[in-house]
Parts: C-alpha cells; sequence; structure tokens
C-alpha cells in the first residue's frame, strides 16, 4: 500500500448539491481510502450531506462502484441522486 495523501475531486449533483452550496470539491485523503470510508470522511466534514446518504450512488471516473472500490489519485467520484423511475 502506498503512503501519503492523493487528491481526488468529488462532485454532487441535485439536493446534496444545494445541502453544500456546491457541486465541486477537491479532498487530500490517505492513498487506499476506499469509497465508503470517503463517504464517512464527507460525512464528518459536511454535516448538511448525512440525509442524503443512504440514497446516493457514487461513480468514479464516470463508471459505478461499489463501496469497497479503492481510490486513486486524481480520480473523479460523483455523488448521483437516486435515479426517478416510473
Amino acid at each position: 500500500m502506498e503512503n501519503g495523501e492523493i487528491t481526488v475531486r468529488v462532485r454532487f449533483f441535485a439536493a446534496p448539491r444545494e445541502a453544500l452550496g456546491t457541486g465541486e470539491i477537491e479532498m487530500e485523503i490517505p492513498a487506499g481510502t476506499t469509497v465508503g470510508e470517503l463517504m464517512g470522511l464527507l460525512m464528518e466534514r459536511y454535516p448538511a450531506l448525512r440525509p442524503y446518504t443512504r440514497f446516493i450512488s457514487v461513480a468514479v471516473n464516470r463508471a459505478y462502484v461499489g463501496m469497497q472500490t479503492e481510490l486513486r489519485d486524481g480520480d473523479e467520484v460523483a455523488c448521483l441522486p437516486p435515479v426517478g423511475g416510473g
């Protein structure tokens, strides 16, 4: 496992974007951090996101991923709202 920090860009859409007041943030996180761990860090840093986390889907570099996916330096993480059906 690598040591040090990596930088990821996190993008938000719809209600989470409105709750945060921004559509994009950059975060420095420890190398080896998973998507699930990143979500935990986001909840700590941005409590306004907590109501949405159960419903958010996550894509890394435009591909849907699971919470165990390890992030790499420069990844773009998109927190996507649920898709309505009907």
